[in-house]
């Protein structure tokens, strides 16, 4: 049994906002932002929604927390998403001062782990949580894209 605080357990969150994603027609990323073992935003892609490029699940979710708890900046907090932040999302998340970021899937190609420094100093970068299942998730989306 998986407990109610681990990073898989969150990332199993953000993974069912991924699939909400996929079934809106979306690129399936899903994220989830957690503050004292709570989940206080859920959100995942809404660009093909919104037409806003910059709608990433991420950003979403650093709106939302943001919103519930009453201020810009995310200390105490700790985002779990599905795929490897791009550097868009790594400066919004920068600037939010989140302390943890938890990931599945790499993105090697726009993936922000590819810079150094990009995050806060002070945050807490983690991967690989459920890497195989975000994954295959992604895969199989373009896969049927380009049939």
């Amino acid at each position: 049994m998986i407990s109610p605080h681990s990073d898989e357990y969150f990332m199993k969150k953000a993974y069912a906002e991924a699939q909400k994603a996929l079934e809106a027609g979306e690129v399936p990323v899903g994220a989830v932002v957690v503050a004292k073992n709570q989940v206080i935003a859920r959100a995942h892609n809404l660009t093909e929604l919104l037409t806003d490029v910059t709608a990433h699940a991420e950003t979403q979710a650093i709106t939302s927390a943001s919103s519930y708890l009453g201020g810009k900046y995310l200390k105490g907090c700790s985002l779990y998403v599905t795929l490897e932040p791009c550097v868009m999302c790594a400066g919004a998340l920068y600037w939010s001062q989140i302390d943890k970021v938890v990931f599945g899937a790499k993105d090697e190609e726009r993936g922000a782990g590819r810079y150094t420094g990009i995050y806060h100093p002070k945050t807490k970068v983690i991967s690989g949580i459920m890497e195989k299942e975000c994954r295959d998730l992604i895969k199989t989306f373009f896969e049927s894209k380009r049939k």
